[in-house]
């Protein structure tokens, strides 16, 4: 026996939805106009399917699905150009954007996007077989970082990942190493964008570009200094 999950996520109006999922790569294989607006999307073994709601607001919607995948570094690196090739730019806030790759405490390694309805897809790639959330670490930065990160990425709760680490920054006994100050600061820039602070995001971002890492350092931040070009960008 063999079975199939399909989700079926909400959007405003139909045609946005699909002109985003066809710059990803992905074929429409079903178009409804009427009565009911619907659509089939599909590329490879990931098929998603949208009804659209007349009185639906994108910007508060809480609908999201999880696209398991053995490549997860490829599928990010191809819709990222083709989002570049359609809309001129890398869409990373705002609706429809497209987040960052990261190693999560639970296991995977991931990306978050949200097209034009609003529809937050979660795309990753199991890294252990232990799926259960790492304890947070003891060490003040440590342990902030991963509650941050789980506030941005997983609760999607920025304004509560931007206390978490204004908290441990304004520190004046304890100091961050260079890769931890490095994290959390383009970490920080990112929640400011989301929440449209641009003033924030331009000075933690400028903070963070003069941060100094030695070789190994800088390898070992390799996705911190890709997101930090990003949004400076």
């Amino acid at each position: 026996m063999a079975e199939k999950t399909i989700p079926i996520l909400p959007c405003r109006t139909v045609q946005p939805v699909l002109d985003f999922y066809t710059a990803l790569g992905f074929e429409v294989t079903f178009q409804q106009k009427s009565p009911n607006p619907y659509a089939v999307v599909e590329r490879g073994g990931i098929e998603l399917q949208f009804f659209g709601m007349k009185q639906y607001e994108p910007a508060e919607s809480f609908s999201t699905c999880y696209v398991l995948t053995d490549d997860v570094d490829g599928l990010h690196a191809a819709f990222r150009a083709g989002l570049k090739a359609a809309y001129g730019r890398v869409p990373t806030r705002g609706l429809p954007r497209i987040g960052p790759l990261k190693d999560m405490s639970y296991g995977v390694r991931q990306f978050l996007m949200a097209d034009p309805g609003g529809n937050c897809i979660r795309i990753g790639q199991q890294t252990s077989q232990d799926q259960h959330h790492r304890r947070a670490p003891e060490e003040t930065y440590a342990r902030a970082l991963h509650h941050a990160a789980l506030f941005a990425d997983s609760k999607e709760d920025p304004a509560g990942a931007a206390k978490i680490i204004d908290r441990v920054l304004h520190l004046e006994d304890e100091r961050p190493t260079p890769v931890q100050l490095l994290r959390l600061l383009v970490l920080r820039g990112d929640v400011a964008q989301r929440l449209g602070d641009n003033g924030t995001a331009t000075t933690v971002l400028a903070r963070a570009t003069a941060v100094h890492l030695d070789a190994e350092e800088r390898e070992s931040v390799r996705d911190d200094l890709e997101r930090l070009e990003e949004l400076r960008s």
